[in-house]
C-alpha cells in the first residue's frame, strides 16, 4: 500500500499552492477538492477546477488518483471557477423573469403604450390566447426545475446568470410588446391557423415534459451515473428511436407552433436563435453519448430525425 504526494499548482502561474502528503491512491477527485478547500476556505469544492494539465479539461469527482496519469508523486493544476450558483436557482430565476415581463405587456400598463382608453385590452382572441400558452409554458418550466430535473453540475458561474437574464427576459419583452400591441394584426388565415398551432403546441408540451420524466428516471437522485435513454411506453418518448435529444426536438417544436399561432416576427427570430443553440446542445450531447457508449444506436440524430 503506497501513499501519493499530490501537488495542486495554480493553472497560470505555476505557483505552488498547496502539498498534500500521505493522500491515498483509492482518493477520488472529490475528496482532493475538500482537502484543498480546507486550506483555501474560499474557494469551496464547487469554485474549483482541477487539472492534469494547465490548458486540459477538468477532473471529474469520480475519477480516482491511481486510475490517472500520474506517479506516486502527482502534480494536478486549479483554475478559480468565480462564484457559483446552483442551477436550480438558476432557471427559477431565468424562466420567472418571462412570466411577470409578458405580464406587463399584456395587461397594457401605462408607461407601456400610454394612457388612451383603447389601449386596455385587444380585441383579437388569439392575442388572450398567446397569453396563456406562453404562461404555461414558463410555469410548466417552473414546476420542472423545482420537481423533475436532475442536474448532473450543481452549479454555474454566477457571471452567466446575468447573460442568461438578458437573453430569456429581453426576447420575452420583445415579443411580448409585439403581440400585445395596439396595432397587432392577426394570423392570415384566422381560426384555422390558429387552431393548428395550439393543437401543435400542446403536443409539443407534452412531448418535451415526457421526455424530461424519461431523462429523470433515468438517474437516482445525487447520481451522476450516465445512461442511454430508451423509449418507454410513453409515445412521446418514441422520438428516442430516432434522435438523442427529443427534448429539444419539442422544444424547438413549441416555439415554432407559437410562431405560427402569433404570426410574428420577433418570436420566428426567437425561435430560429432558440433551433440554432439547441442544435449545438444536442450535437455536444450526441457526440458524448456516442463516446462513452459503444453500443449506442447508430439511427440516431442529434435533433432532427434522419437529417441533423
Amino acid at each position: 500500500f503506497v501513499f501519493y504526494q499530490v501537488e495542486i499548482l495554480d493553472w497560470k502561474t505555476k505557483k505552488q499552492l498547496c502539498f498534500l502528503d500521505k493522500v491515498e491512491p483509492n482518493a477520488r477527485i472529490r475528496e482532493i477538492r475538500l482537502m484543498f478547500h480546507k486550506l483555501y476556505p474560499r474557494w469551496y469544492p464547487a469554485r474549483q477546477s482541477i487539472k492534469l494539465d494547465p490548458k486540459g479539461k477538468s477532473l471529474r469527482d469520480e475519477e480516482i488518483l491511481q486510475h490517472l496519469p500520474v506517479g506516486t508523486t502527482a502534480t494536478l493544476y486549479f483554475k478559480d471557477l468565480g462564484p457559483q450558483i446552483g442551477w436550480t436557482t438558476v432557471f427559477l430565476i431565468e424562466y420567472t423573469g418571462p412570466l411577470f415581463i409578458y405580464f406587463l405587456f399584456y395587461f397594457r400598463m401605462p408607461f407601456v403604450y400610454g394612457l388612451d382608453e383603447r389601449f386596455t385590452s385587444s380585441p383579437h382572441p388569439v392575442v388572450n390566447l398567446a397569453c396563456i400558452c406562453h404562461s404555461f409554458h414558463y410555469i410548466k418550466r417552473l414546476i420542472e426545475t423545482v420537481f423533475v430535473h436532475r442536474f448532473s453540475h450543481g452549479t454555474m458561474p454566477l457571471r452567466n446568470i446575468v447573460k442568461n437574464c438578458l437573453y430569456y427576459w429581453g426576447f420575452a419583452a420583445w415579443l411580448a410588446y409585439y403581440i400585445n400591441h395596439p396595432l397587432y394584426t392577426p394570423p392570415s388565415y384566422g381560426k384555422k391557423q390558429i387552431n393548428f398551432a395550439v393543437i401543435m403546441f400542446l403536443l409539443c408540451e407534452a412531448g418535451n415534459f415526457s421526455i424530461h420524466v424519461a431523462l429523470s428516471d433515468l438517474r437516482r437522485y445525487g447520481s451522476k451515473t450516465r445512461k442511454i435513454p430508451y423509449p418507454t411506453k410513453n409515445p412521446f418518448t418514441w422520438l428516442f428511436f430516432f434522435v438523442s435529444c427529443p427534448n429539444y426536438t419539442y422544444e424547438v417544436g413549441t416555439w415554432i407552433s407559437f410562431t405560427i399561432m402569433t404570426q410574428c416576427v420577433p418570436v420566428g427570430l426567437f425561435t430560429l436563435l432558440c433551433f440554432i443553440q439547441m442544435t449545438i446542445w444536442a450535437k455536444d450531447k450526441h457526440c458524448t453519448y456516442l463516446r462513452e457508449f459503444k453500443d449506442y444506436p447508430s439511427l440516431r440524430m442529434p435533433i432532427i430525425p434522419f437529417l441533423l
